[in-house]
């Protein structure tokens, strides 16, 4: 079968895209990193991929909020690419500044593209930025991505992740549609808490890290699971029982196999 291809869809300020791309390969995909103005001017390039990834980073410098301006060109000049892209049964992954791009775009969390947000990822409570690591929990069996139940360490950093909703019936209706793939949590039962309190960084309502779409297919998360693919890359590799790899790699390579 041949391989998984991903685009990695970068802008200025993007500066997590090699490490993503890195990640992927890992996993078993080919991914190529694309500047959003090539994909502008060709947006039909999405149909020779499998897999839509926005990395993190700080596009266009955050200068008037995280992922604003990348999120109005992708509205403007992609926003039917996307929908198609989507409808076609393919994945999409927004980590960090593209989890922020994709809820501005509507995509997130109720799969309304180009309608007005219903939720938002905002400065952090207490304001600050963060970038320390922190542990997760999957939520429900709907995510391509995630593994139900499972547990994740994974780094964080941003200064934008607090997810809220415009109202709270929003937030009733994403819990209850199983939305919440991912939530800042405790260490599993049993292990030392090694990266200490709070558990919840950035006063995310729900305690929400990631959402999905009704489909599954579509994910974004502040943490960047690009980040912890090896053992080694762990703030304590040296002291603990080494493992097989990074809990991030396998996010990537669920992906990769929902496509086996």
């Amino acid at each position: 079968m041949a391989s998984v291809r991903v685009l990695i869809l970068r802008a200025a300020g993007t500066n997590c895209d090699l490490e993503t791309q890195h990640a992927w390969e890992l996993a078993g995909a080919q991914a190529q990193r694309v500047h959003i103005r090539q994909l502008i001017g060709s947006p039909q390039r999405l149909n020779e991929y499998q897999v839509l990834t926005i990395p993190g980073g700080f596009s266009y410098g955050d200068d008037i909020a995280a992922g604003r301006i990348f999120a109005a060109q992708a509205r403007r000049h992609l926003l039917g690419a996307l929908v198609d892209f989507i409808a076609a049964g393919r994945l999409v992954l927004g980590i960090c500044n593209g989890f922020q791009v994709l809820v501005q775009l509507g995509v997130l969390p109720f799969g309304r593209p180009g309608e007005r947000a219903v939720c938002s990822v905002a400065p952090n409570e207490p304001p600050g930025f963060q970038d320390r690591w922190v542990y997760l929990a999957a939520r429900g069996d709907r995510c391509a991505f995630l593994e139900r139940g499972r547990s994740y360490e994974m780094p964080i950093a941003h200064g934008e992740g607090r997810v809220v909703f415009a109202g709270p019936e929003y937030l009733e209706r994403a819990a209850a549609g199983g939305h919440h793939a991912l939530v800042y949590g405790s260490p599993p039962d049993g292990a030392p808490n090694v990266h200490g309190e709070p558990h919840n960084p950035n006063g995310s309502q729900a305690d929400i890290a990631g959402l999905c779409d009704e489909t599954g297919r579509v994910l974004g998360l502040m943490p960047h699971p690009e980040r912890f693919v090896t053992w080694t890359q762990h703030p304590c590799w040296t002291s603990q029982p080494a493992r097989a790899a990074g809990d991030g790699l396998a996010l990537f390579q669920r992906a990769v196999q929902y496509f086996a």
